[in-house]
């Protein structure tokens, strides 16, 4: 069944590990990556990641990328958002805070930005608006 835009953008802004893709090569399949990822219903999805990486790279030449949430209980469930890249931004500390909060356990966020800033180097924010969805709750099996 196919989720309503109030439940898939509530289900995308959850917690979940994405699976982002991006056309890196015309000769090649996408280049998908396991990702941490920010959405707040009605606006833009924002990923970290090095200025110079691969997906970094990829989508700035493509200038779009997608990406796929997915979960197995109480039921299976998944939203796939694909858009424009819409802008870059420097990242920042409260970026790498605000991203951390999202994943880890409270009293676990303040080390990881910690070692995100002394082991990880430099990192950029890509922001994408959700123009294209996939949706559906599949439910128990």
């Amino acid at each position: 069944m196919t989720l309503s835009r109030q439940e898939r953008e509530r289900f995308l802004a959850e917690p979940h590990v994405g699976a982002l893709s991006v056309v890196e090569r015309p000769d090649r399949a996408p280049l998908t990556v396991p990702i941490w990822y920010h959405y707040t219903p009605g606006g833009e999805l924002w990923v970290r990641t090095g200025p110079d990486s691969r997906k970094a790279r990829a989508i700035r030449t493509a200038g779009r990328f997608s990406l796929m949430v997915q979960r197995t209980e109480p039921t299976v469930r998944y939203v796939s958002v694909e858009g424009p890249l819409t802008r870059t931004a420097p990242d920042s500390p409260q970026r790498s805070w605000d991203m951390a909060a999202r994943y880890l356990p409270p009293d676990e966020v303040g080390a990881f930005v910690e070692y995100d800033r002394t082991h990880l180097g430099e990192h950029i924010a890509l922001y994408m608006r959700p123009e294209h969805w996939v949706s559906a709750d599949l439910g128990p099996f």
